[in-house]
């Protein structure tokens, strides 16, 4: 068991610190590779199940909620024009429509189909992360991913309750529970923003500008954990208590630009990698010699981002078709949630183990196509600025 733990131990090490230079040489996207070496690994019995690893991970995935939610900037949402909050609602409608249509007509299970209109910014934090969040497509595509996030978020609950209470009055309880979550949530938003507005300097107290101590931190990982700790007491989604905590910590501390950095450095120097050398290791490489493994998650792949690009046409009137394009791709990636959904699906058996393989791996394959696919078009744009000016 000891021998067992090392080994563990100094494989994540190895594989956090050398997965940048494998991207590299691969020039591939980070997140991309420490995806299949965990899944390389894992086949070799170099990573096996490991309650730590698993909690471990399943803070990584937390944590990078979290940093989504400190991208997000609300008062660029709340100042968007009436046209770019029309048009995003319009995506998310074209886009769930396309997906749950083509799920019907290619004849899909009931749980994938449900799965496949679901948005997940996490990945857009790396993302930003990599392309600056001041590109015009990044900002377009945090517009319309908070909508889609917060309605999959809620949908995921729902499921969640779903397979485990059915449809009985349980259910419209903890329905209830999200509905008055979600209201206090932004009562308390208002109210802090009034005290915030009355007594400027509390939040210089809070978050002073010179300080030793990292109060900054340790304000950050407090509203963390306690808006975890209320999921947990309320046993609703986890993910959607550390996505608030950080769209509170970028609403009321924006301040303090250094936090950001310093959080991000990190969940995506230690807990995010993690997480996704998780979700390598959670999947069997000896599945893809299963028929209909591979063929599946290839037609899943392809209607989820096509739903996505055809949708990305109500975007185009705002910063042109590229950034529609770019935006529209990059909310393609629904990772974290899609694993939820096969996890519960799977566990509650209404899910086969075919279909569970099929969504994990495409969520791994929208991953490598998606970000790949994004970094040669962000490249020839680039290029065409340049030869423009």
């Amino acid at each position: 068991m000891i021998h067992t733990s090392i080994t563990l131990i100094l494989t994540l090490s190895l594989l956090i610190w050398g997965s940048p230079f494998v991207a590299k040489l691969l020039r591939l996207p980070i997140p991309a590779v420490e995806i299949m070496l965990g899944s390389v690994f894992a086949y070799a019995g170099l990573i096996g199940h490991n309650e730590y690893f698993d909690l471990v991970a399943e803070t990584g995935f937390l944590y990078l909620m979290f940093l989504a939610g400190m991208e997000v900037d609300l008062k660029q949402i709340t100042r968007s024009s009436p046209l770019v909050l029309r048009q995003s609602i319009i995506f998310l409608l074209l886009m769930a429509f396309f997906s749950i249509g083509s799920g019907l007509l290619f004849g899909l299970n009931t749980i994938v189909i449900i799965s496949m209109p679901l948005i997940s910014i996490g990945l857009l934090a790396s993302l930003s992360k990599t392309y600056g969040k001041d590109e015009a497509w990044i900002k377009l595509a945090f517009i319309a991913g908070i909508l889609g996030e917060v309605i999959s978020i809620a949908v995921l609950t729902v499921y969640d309750a779903a397979t485990t209470t059915g449809f009985t009055i349980e259910l419209l309880g903890k329905i209830t529970y999200l509905t008055l979550f979600m209201g206090i949530v932004y009562i308390l938003y208002r109210l802090l923003h009034l005290l915030f507005w009355w007594f400027p300097e509390l939040k210089r107290t809070l978050v002073p500008k010179f300080d030793t101590s990292d109060q900054d931190i340790r304000l950050a990982m407090a509203l963390f954990f306690i808006l975890i700790s209320v999921m947990l007491a309320l046993d609703l989604e986890l993910a959607l208590g550390s996505f608030i905590a950080g769209v509170a910590i970028s609403a009321f501390f924006h301040h303090e630009k250094a936090l950001e950095t310093k959080m991000s450095s990190l969940g995506f120097g230690f807990l995010v990698p993690l997480f996704f050398i998780h979700v390598g290791a959670s999947f069997d490489i000896a599945s893809l010699a299963v028929e209909g493994v591979v063929t599946g998650a290839l037609l899943i792949t392809f209607l989820m981002i096509i739903s996505r690009i055809l949708a990305a046409i109500a975007l185009k009137h705002i910063h042109g078709s590229m950034n529609a394009l770019l935006a529209g791709l990059s909310l393609s990636m629904p990772l974290t949630l899609l694993i939820a959904v096969a996890t519960i699906g799977y566990e509650a058996k209404l899910l086969d183990l075919l279909s569970y393989y099929q969504l994990i791996l495409a969520s791994i394959f929208e991953i490598l196509i998606v970000m790949v696919t994004i970094k040669v078009l962000q490249s020839r744009k680039k290029k065409r600025r340049d030869q423009s000016s």
